[in-house]
């Protein structure tokens, strides 16, 4: 019995080396972009890992969980860890970076968060990557959800390591990730003792048993459903151009803002300024006296598939997201979305204009 996902033709180094310099491409980046074998957190960490340790002095920015998981890592690995934390509802400047670089000039290494999805926020990381630059710390960017949405050009903003992953913008599987590496960051792994070895976190093994032998032997076999997933989102963005891709995103975004502010209800966009708003989710604040995860549980009992969710944790009882990211970034998922909370905000008892938020998204969108 056959299928078209089973018994394929092995997926070989050339192939392999290929699906990585496109994603090369799509970066801008003349860095060594390694491709690894399973969801993001496997380069974010494995970055970390490799490239801070003891005598490292880590700024850490956070703007949302990730931020927070990320500070935990470089602790575990024996780094000073300074963190600068700034309200989920706004970003961080690159004003506030150069005051924490003013505070402690030994900060050496610096770890931030791009597009926040689960807060809904995005970071001036162009304005940040030249303050870093000019102090010449290390910097480590968690592009997994911008990727595809917004710019992300590692070269021109000096990022050492950017993480991408194809689920949330790409529109691509889950199970597969990359990460460019510049030679600086090279260098700090090989003479960091504690960098992972011999293991799956190991960015150095990839190094040695895959770069440096001129991409000719796989160190292990590759995840061949996932890297065909990967190579055919890279080959869809192309096709479309990265720039009506991004275009998309930011339509989707405008769009959400705009109607959940006409629908009234006492919803409110969680992030204040629309310039802060990252393009892959918009968050919104519940209305007072309304628990954010089960007004979204009652929006999704109609329709499961609405881009629907509530934050995670603590801000179950306060946040919403909008998710319009990959195949959600289109003007009928935003219209279901809407419609799906107006549902759900006026079986609270609130009263809504969902006929007027349609017309607001509608007039966003250009």
């Amino acid at each position: 019995m056959t299928h078209p996902f089973l018994d394929l033709a092995p997926l070989g180094a050339d192939r392999f080396a290929a699906i990585e310099d496109r994603v090369a491409r799509l970066l801008g980046t003349e860095q060594d972009v390694v491709i690894m074998q399973g969801e993001a957190l496997l380069p974010l960490e494995g970055a970390i890992r490799a490239a801070a340790g003891p005598g490292t002095t880590a700024l850490n920015v956070i703007t949302g969980p990730y931020g927070q998981t990320f500070g935990d890592w470089l602790r575990d690995c024996g780094a000073t860890v300074v963190d600068l934390a700034v309200p989920f509802h706004t970003a961080v400047t690159a004003e506030q970076i150069r005051q924490a670089f003013a505070e402690h000039p030994e900060i050496d290494f610096v770890s931030l968060v791009h597009a926040e999805a689960a807060t809904g926020n995005t970071n001036p990381v162009a304005e940040i990557g030249e303050v870093v630059r000019a102090h010449g710390a290390l910097f480590h960017l968690d592009a997994v959800a911008s990727i595809g949405a917004e710019p992300v050009l590692p070269d021109a903003w000096g990022v050492d390591l950017c993480v991408i992953g194809a689920q949330k913008a790409m529109g691509g599987p889950a199970g597969v990730s990359a990460v460019s590496v510049s030679e600086r960051a090279w260098a700090r792994m090989a003479a960091n003792p504690r960098a992972p070895r011999r293991s799956y976190l190991s960015l150095l093994d990839w190094k040695e048993r895959w770069i440096d032998g001129g991409r000719r032997a796989l160190p292990h076999a590759p995840a061949q459903l996932e890297m065909l997933g990967l190579e055919a989102c890279v080959e869809r963005i192309e096709a479309v151009g990265p720039d009506a891709v991004m275009a998309r995103h930011a339509c989707a975004a405008a769009a959400t803002r705009a109607g959940a502010v006409a629908l009234g209800g006492g919803l409110e966009p969680y992030v204040y300024e629309a310039r802060d708003a990252a393009p892959v989710a918009t968050t919104l604040r519940a209305p007072s006296g309304v628990v954010a995860s089960e007004l979204v549980a009652r929006a999704l009992q109609a329709d499961p598939a609405v881009p629907l969710a509530a934050g995670g944790g603590a801000l179950a009882k306060e946040m919403i997201r909008v998710n319009h990211y990959g195949a959600d970034a289109t003007p009928g998922a935003v219209r279901a979305g809407l419609a799906a909370l107006g549902a759900a905000l006026s079986e609270a008892g609130l009263s809504v204009d969902v006929a007027g938020a349609l017309r607001a998204a509608e007039e966003a969108w250009r």
